[in-house]
């Protein structure tokens, strides 16, 4: 059953529904952030191990597996494929809690990452068929509310499960939810068709002619693509700072404010909350209006929204008064979620409309690799290297030495954005 004969507002349930999914999508990956203090101390870890479960455990099988999952999508059902990826990665969020060692907990979270190897990219291409692309931008920033969302609602209940019972009831709790969560989703979230493509090139001996007709022909006419590259390094270098800072605030606000977990709960969670939301509807709304003239303002947003944000994060970092800290974070936080609407729109304008799902696993890929692959763990190693000279307060000087990396995203991105006309697939 179409979207059409559902009625006009089901595009919107739709788009809803899949929010909440990726709500659940971050809330499972974010939680191990708040939880990282009572799992240090018991399990007796260092902070170069927080950091690799926050990120490599998780990014090794979730962009591993982003691809060839996402190519399926392009062929079969997304909303099957998105329905057991979130049975999958709620599961093994529960069996978190039964972890009793480093290389137990190392594998659950790995197992995480597999089911969320199918929660996204499958996501981006349902929500570009339903929606027309004037208003793409803002759809795919309306989808991406679910990742302020998922991390203060992770920051929010692990905390507070965390402070009410123990750690491990917080991972029991917030993943059978998920798990519960996934039929409603099938029943819910119908397979729309599909965008017709575009004519196919008149010369059949052309050179993007032969290169699409060939097997996998769709991802080397992408990887082919200077501004794809550009793309997709620019948003990993911004991931490396996004993702690490927001795994290690918690710990930064535990060390260096001396905040209780309740307190740290609701200081934090309300945070990305707002100042997440904000960002995020921000730059769907400035993608839409400026990239509807000039596409390169799809990329030009987000890397004036980086250079902003730097300053930002190295006042509030700075910060000794809590609600100063407060104003102070939630400025970079905002901003720093600005690029998801403009640069995924930008990606989904790189390939033809059938293959709208491998062309944003393999931008997932790359981004999350890097960028949520090493943000984590950086921070954490860092810190564990400073530790003997700066104590408690090595934590904030990791924070400082990984701002370099929104100057790199902001470069590459408006180099991106010099040749992404060329690119363009209209």
């Amino acid at each position: 059953m179409t979207s059409k004969t559902r009625g006009a507002g089901y595009p919107k349930v739709v788009l809803g529904v899949l929010i909440l999914a990726y709500t659940f999508n971050f809330l499972d990956r974010q939680i191990l952030g708040i939880l990282a203090g009572p799992i240090k101390a018991e399990l007796g870890l260092t902070d170069s191990q927080l950091g690799l479960m926050g990120g490599l455990a998780f990014a090794l099988f979730y962009t591993g597996l982003g691809v060839p999952i996402a190519a399926l999508a392009d062929r079969w059902s997304r909303t099957w494929i998105m329905t057991w990826a979130l049975a999958l990665w709620s599961g093994f969020t529960a069996l978190c809690g039964f972890a009793t060692g480093f290389w137990q907990l190392f594998l659950c979270r790995m197992g995480v990452g597999v089911g969320e190897a199918g929660g996204v990219a499958p996501a981006y291409s349902l929500i570009s068929d339903y929606f027309p692309k004037e208003q793409r931008a803002r759809a795919l920033a309306a989808y991406s509310f679910g990742i302020p969302i998922g991390s203060s609602l992770g920051i929010l209940f692990g905390g507070l499960i965390a402070h009410a019972i123990d750690w491990r009831a917080a991972f029991i709790a917030v993943g059978l939810a998920g798990v519960a969560l996934a039929p409603i989703f099938r029943l819910i979230v119908r397979e729309p068709p599909r965008e017709a493509a575009p004519a196919p090139v008149a010369d059949a001996s052309a050179p993007e002619a032969q290169v699409a007709a060939s097997a996998g022909g769709g991802i080397r006419a992408l990887l082919a693509k200077p501004s794809f590259w550009l793309i997709s390094l620019g948003a990993a270098a911004s991931s490396v700072c996004g993702y690490g800072v927001a795994f290690w605030l918690p710990s930064f606000f535990e060390r260096s404010l001396g905040m209780g977990l309740v307190d740290r709960s609701l200081f934090l969670g309300s945070m990305t909350l707002v100042g997440g939301l904000i960002g995020v509807w921000a730059g769907g709304v400035l993608g839409d209006r400026l990239g509807r003239a000039r596409p390169a303002a799809y990329l030009l947003v987000p890397a004036v929204a980086f250079l902003l944000a730097l300053p930002c994060f190295v006042l509030a970092v700075q910060a000794q008064n809590l609600w100063l800290a407060f104003v102070l974070f939630l400025i970079p936080t905002g901003l720093n979620l600005v690029w998801l609407g403009p640069v995924i729109t930008a990606v989904q304008h790189l390939v033809p409309a059938a293959q709208r799902s491998t062309a944003s696993a393999c931008f997932l890929f790359v981004n999350n690799l890097i960028g949520l692959g090493l943000g984590t763990w950086y921070f954490g190693a860092v810190s564990d290297a400073l530790t003997p000279r700066f104590g408690a307060e090595a934590l904030r000087y990791a924070i400082y030495s990984g701002l370099g990396f929104y100057v790199v995203s902001a470069a590459l991105f408006a180099l991106a954005a010099r040749g992404l006309k060329r690119d363009w697939v209209a």
